[in-house]
């Protein structure tokens, strides 16, 4: 969902880290060791979330035994956000909203979405809330939530990206296929550029071991505006120069490519999975905890369907990783 991942136990908000100096950064930086950050955009508002989320346990009851579950219903009731691509928008445009079309498709139902801007108070507000007059609940599913998501039941990943880094058509940049090359450039050019980064992400880390924290232009997982999103902000300032480079979860890097590609495209490179920095994360559906017929349902879809997610998400150029086979219990 429109969430960064989860910061590290006992690290304070990203938001301050605006205000902090270089040395203030470090500083936290080094305190918080490895991140656990998840996918820059599917974490930061799941963080937003618990902010105000209700008592963990506390959470309200699936359908009663007597009442039928959404696998039952003859229409596919989806949460999403209407502005943020490139995950789901109110015109239909996202990968998000993609795959639940195919979901619909598949399962013989019609499609329907709850929209509200995915930060505090989502879930509550969509997947937990009830119709005043029907008493159902909203929307069924969440299209895109961190495996392992505590605010809701997850079923077995379908998505595993990992952060990229991005950089325009700028010539010293045409030998960089990787970000080890781009930590290869001549010293002087490299200590001499601004990378875009969101504060307690893994980026940070990865600046941070290789004594370029320095050169950090950090930006907030989420802006005050809720159609503003955080790859919108980043492409903006690679734009205008602002910025040479940036580091964001892959589903936006692949969007920044594909807005700007011909003959001054845009490239972005793929972090590999890591030891010591966590760059991938894994993307589920999220359901309301209780309702196992419909998780199943939903699993065994993706089980059979892998082949055409993996087709939506590698046209919206999203950087791909195997995904794992298991699903947390609900």
């Amino acid at each position: 969902m429109k969430t960064a991942p989860a910061i590290a136990a006992g690290a304070a908000s990203p938001r301050p880290i605006l205000a902090a100096g270089v040395q203030a950064m470090r500083a936290i930086l080094l305190t918080v060791g490895t991140l656990a950050l998840c996918a820059a955009f599917q974490c930061a508002s799941a963080q937003a979330e618990k902010g105000g989320a209700t008592i963990k346990g506390a959470e309200p009851p699936a359908q009663a035994e007597s009442e039928a579950g959404p696998e039952a219903s003859d229409t596919l009731h989806v949460c999403a956000d209407p502005s943020s691509l490139p995950q789901s928008n109110d015109r239909g445009e996202g990968y998000e909203n993609k795959i639940a079309e195919q979901l619909a498709h598949d399962l013989g139902k019609k499609i329907d979405y709850t929209y509200f801007p995915q930060r505090m108070g989502f879930v509550r507000n969509t997947l937990r809330s009830r119709d005043e007059t029907t008493l159902k609940y909203k929307c069924d599913v969440i299209m895109g939530v961190p495996l392992g998501y505590d605010m809701t039941a997850t079923t077995k990943p379908y998505m595993r990206s990992t952060y990229a880094l991005v950089f325009t058509d700028h010539p010293d940049f045409k030998s960089v296929k990787t970000p080890q090359d781009f930590l290869a450039l001549p010293p002087q050019k490299l200590h001499s550029l601004r990378i875009g980064i969101f504060g307690f992400s893994p980026a940070a880390n990865w600046l941070l071991q290789n004594g370029l924290i320095e050169r950090a232009q950090v930006y907030p997982p989420q802006s005050g505006d809720p159609k503003e999103t955080p790859g919108s902000t980043v492409e903006r300032d690679l734009s205008s120069g602002k910025i040479d480079a940036a580091v964001v979860w892959g589903p936006f890097a692949g969007l920044m490519v594909s807005e700007h590609s011909g003959p001054h495209a845009w490239t972005a490179v793929p972090f590999k999975a890591d030891q010591k920095i966590k760059f991938d994360y894994e993307i589920s559906m999220g359901v309301r905890f209780g309702e196992k017929k419909w998780k199943d349902t939903l699993d065994q879809w993706i089980s059979s369907h892998q082949a055409q997610i993996n087709s939506i998400l590698t046209s919206y150029h999203i950087p791909l990783l195997p995904t794992t086979e298991a699903a947390p219990a609900s």
